[in-house]
């Protein structure tokens, strides 16, 4: 009886995810290039993010920036659902070899801003309608610069800010800031397809 074989990439939401047994991910791996912060994967918060997006097509979205984009799935796909103009947002610049080969499979590309949650200023974030982001509340110390992110982005006059978990504690105490200070609702969310099964939640603010 053969091996079963390791899948290489999954399908969901029009968009070609793959994984780390894909040839692109492979080529990749042996230029020696290692993300440092957790930009090892896709992640499946993103799935929750797309699908989410998918059902409400946002209103304001030709400029979108993608915070801790990782191997940036999320702002790949707006950039080929939604035609929208995505900066994405890394502290580790070795995710962007992963996001190019990943952005090449789906036939889009997006600009690549090395930059810590903190470091994101008002004028930057005032060029984007939209600030997205998935499974950016990993360690407990995140939970503050990514509450000022969002305040920033909200005075900076961001439209729509999207944020996607898988519910750990930090993005709770981010949720309950957003939810006190500018509103935000908080979603359960979850997908299931014949190859990716996700569920978390959604923090949505709309700002207009």
């Amino acid at each position: 009886m053969s091996a079963k074989k390791p899948r290489i990439a999954h399908a969901f939401a029009g968009i070609t995810m793959p994984t780390s047994s894909h040839p692109a991910i492979r080529r990749v791996k042996r230029r020696d290039v290692h993300p440092s912060i957790h930009g090892n994967k896709l992640w499946k918060s993103s799935c929750l993010l797309m699908n989410y997006l998918q059902q409400h097509p946002p209103q304001h979205c030709n400029a979108v920036i993608d915070v801790g984009c990782g191997w940036g799935i999320s702002g790949i796909w707006c950039a080929q659902n939604l035609q929208a103009d995505v900066t994405s947002v890394d502290a580790d610049p070795n995710v962007y070899p992963y996001l190019d080969a990943v952005a090449q499979l789906n036939g889009v590309t997006t600009t690549p801003l090395v930059s810590k949650f903190e470091q994101l200023s008002l004028s930057q974030l005032a060029k984007f309608d939209m600030l997205i982001a998935a499974d950016i509340c990993f360690w407990d110390e995140l939970a503050e610069p990514v509450s000022k992110l969002v305040d920033r982005a909200v005075e900076a006059g961001v439209k729509r800010i999207l944020i996607a978990d898988p519910q750990r504690a930090p993005f709770f105490v981010v949720a309950d800031h957003c939810v006190e200070a500018h509103g935000a609702e908080l979603i359960d969310w979850q997908v299931e397809s014949d190859t990716i099964k996700a569920q978390g939640a959604l923090l949505l603010i709309e700002n207009d």
